[in-house]
């Protein structure tokens, strides 16, 4: 209170920057006792003398400093993206969150670069100025994974630090929100994880944490920035964030879990080793980051909504200190040797496909593919939130009384088992082994998996579960999702010509070119080019059986043709596959070394033989469907020409019967319109 009685605001401004250096503070001070306590200090090759204590000590603290900026700038640029309303054009407010983006990412560079540096000297147990010539450093970026990760990550963020300067639209600050995640993601293939058993699980829920963590601390850290500095548009920027930090959260907690099973030999290691017990620490720290979210929802943010501020901005302190020493635990145990990690040695198999080379098929080839399991974070956690996601949906559309047709609902999770089947059963596990399992593989999750999930219209289930903007106000997820289906570039992909050439002419790209043996040789390249098959067979299937809306699409008879005139294209791919006399992906079937394959060229006629049946099944179905929907369409038509009669809209039957004629083939050219209305569904 002024002198003359005036009440004064309290002054957060000054206090911001002292919690942001506490909260840098923190996250070394951890990680450094974190690297202590594990023993990554100790020297991994008795005998031979250690890089020094620069780099021992140095290179978890650049690795910290680079993680927490990598973290304040996708914060930053998800404020300006998603959680702060705005139009096209950058306001004010976005544009000086985008400051700190940039100022954070020129930190994040710098400390990427260092660490490439450092990780050299570490590698070569080297001290800093042994490492240091230009030359060598160049040859440790240009042919080792780690040092290219290190480089490309430095390199995103020196981009993001200078082109953030001179944004000023939303389109082109998004890009910046993606290549920032990219940038964060590189480091996840290339450390510890990649290095273990079953590293397909180990590095894709590595990558997921990674991913949830950036939003989850990255998010909180700029809302509390904005409640910090009064900004006017704290209170959207809340809620908007409040969903985000719940799903970030199930991320971080499940993916933590898959990466510890991965990490540790088994569950008593958990009291009984160093890493265990930092992972006990780790753990502790999400349980209250978990609780202080759920008391948010509870008491701060109905606060906030009247007004109040200081509950929230002094919970949301808390909870950004605790996760910056979260953070340290992280960079401390990516230095913490897992037990039994000293004395494992991983076999040539173990090291190209994760796992131990399987058993032969034998005389029961069918067996073994529904008996041997691989589990996979992401077609595990991707069907999962789908069908969580579906069953919100439709539970809110009954508790409305909405009706939701049941035929849908086991269409979409059917469509999710097969899934589940094709990723993660027996197929996954020889898809990898064997050219004709891995080909059964693709065709399944191009050909049947996207005809059950289409069917179960789950854009059109989104639209109307999805609540309405308020009139005014910046647009929701509904409005998203419906400029999304009607936009330009879907509107293109959507084009039959186009969907059927992605559809066929991928697999001619991927298996007659050197594409097939790059992508199996990396295990970000085989989870690709699954999720590829099942994207572009979503795409054609929607185009021909869709009930979903989107843009303007042919009639069903042009429908037909498109799907008459597609697999031929699909016959000749198979038939040249057993026709063939060259080994598609020589060189990592070679690398594999077999044993029990004694032709791989009748492998390859398999695959082309199995590609040739699976087709015919799948098209036999959807023309069944497509004839099912072009009967029914006729007969909504036809009922609502007849309710035009009976209200004496046309006296003349000629006339009455020429209309008719006239609205089947206005019916078939009209485009679809823009919302989904419940008369469709």
């Amino acid at each position: 209170m002024t002198t003359d009685g005036a009440v004064t605001k309290p002054r957060f401004l000054p206090r911001l920057p002292l919690l942001l250096t506490v909260a840098a503070a923190g996250a070394v001070i951890t990680t450094v006792a974190t690297v202590w306590a594990g023993g990554g200090t100790e020297s991994s090759v008795p005998g031979i003398e250690g890089p020094g204590a620069v780099t021992t000590w140095g290179l978890p603290v650049v690795r910290t400093l680079a993680d927490a900026a990598a973290v304040a700038t996708i914060g930053a640029l998800l404020m300006v993206v998603v959680l702060l309303p705005g139009g096209r054009r950058l306001g004010e407010d976005q544009l000086r969150f985008l400051n700190w983006a940039a100022a954070s990412a020129a930190v994040w560079t710098a400390a990427s670069a260092a660490t490439v540096v450092f990780t050299l000297s570490d590698l070569f147990a080297q001290p800093l100025g042994a490492v240091l010539a230009p030359d060598v450093v160049a040859d440790y970026v240009l042919t080792d994974p780690q040092g290219r990760s290190f480089a490309l990550s430095s390199a995103a963020a020196g981009m993001i630090a200078t082109v953030c300067l001179g944004l000023g639209t939303a389109r082109w600050a998004r890009v910046a929100l993606l290549l920032a995640v990219a940038g964060l993601l590189p480091p996840a293939f290339t450390g510890h994880s990649s290095a273990a058993s079953n590293h397909d699980a180990a590095v894709l829920s590595l990558a997921l944490h990674l991913a949830g963590v950036a939003v989850w601390v990255g998010g909180l850290l700029f809302v509390l920035v904005a409640a910090f500095r009064r900004e006017e548009q704290t209170q959207a920027a809340v809620r908007r964030f409040s969903p985000l930090a719940a799903w970030s959260l199930l991320a971080v907690g499940a993916s933590g879990i898959v990466n510890a099973a991965v990490r540790l030999p088994s569950p008593g290691d958990v009291f009984t080793s160093r890493y265990g017990l930092l992972l006990l620490a780790k753990t502790a720290a999400l349980l209250l980051l978990g609780a202080a979210g759920w008391w948010h929802r509870k008491r701060t943010m109905p606060l906030l909504a009247a007004g109040r501020r200081r509950g929230f901005v002094r919970l949301a302190t808390g909870e950004l200190l605790i996760m910056a020493a979260a953070m340290g635990l992280a960079v401390g145990l990516s230095r913490t040797p897992a037990p039994g990690t000293q004395d494992a040695a991983l076999s040539p198999a173990e090291e190209l496909l994760g796992f131990a080379m399987p058993p032969a098929l034998g005389d029961f080839p069918w067996t073994p593919l529904f008996t041997q399991w691989d589990f996979d974070p992401l077609f595990a956690f991707g069907t999962a939130t789908a069908a969580l996601l579906y069953v919100a949906g439709v539970r809110k559309l009954h508790a409305r009384g909405d009706r939701w047709p049941v035929g849908r609902t086991v269409a979409w999770f059917a469509g999710l088992a097969v899934t589940v089947l094709a990723t993660m059963s027996g197929l996954a596990v020889y898809g990898k082994v064997l050219f004709s399992v891995h080909m059964g593989q693709h065709m399944i999750l191009a050909m049947s998996v996207p005809i059950l999930l289409v069917l179960g219209a789950p854009a059109t289930l989104a639209l109307r579960a999805l609540p309405a903007a308020p009139k005014g106000s910046p647009a929701g997820p509904r409005e998203m999702l419906i400029a999304l289906l009607h936009s330009r570039y879907v509107r293109v992909i959507s084009n039959p010509v186009v969907a059927s050439v992605l559809f066929i002419g991928s697999a001619f790209a991927v298996y007659y070119t050197s594409l097939f043996e790059t992508l199996m040789s990396t295990h970000l390249g085989h989870m690709v080019m699954l999720v590829h098959f099942l994207v572009v067979g979503l795409l054609f299937f929607w185009v021909i059986i869709g009930i979903d809306p989107g843009p303007r699409r042919p009639p069903h008879l042009g429908r037909l043709f498109t799907l008459i005139l597609t697999m031929p294209f699909h016959s000749w791919f198979s038939i040249s596959l057993m026709s063939s006399t060259t080994l598609i992906g020589a060189g990592w079937w070679s690398r594999l070394d077999r044993p029990w394959v004694a032709d791989a060229l009748e492998d390859q006629y398999d695959a082309g033989a199995i590609a040739w049946a699976t087709g015919d099944i799948p098209v036999l179905i959807t023309t069944i469907i497509l004839a099912i929907q072009w009967v029914r369409s006729d007969r909504r038509e036809a009922r609502r020409v007849d309710r035009q009669i009976d209200r004496g809209d046309a006296g003349d039957p000629l006339a009455a019967y020429n209309a008719y004629l006239a609205g089947l083939h206005a019916r078939d050219r009209r485009p679809v319109p823009r919302e989904t209305t419940k008369r469709q569904s």
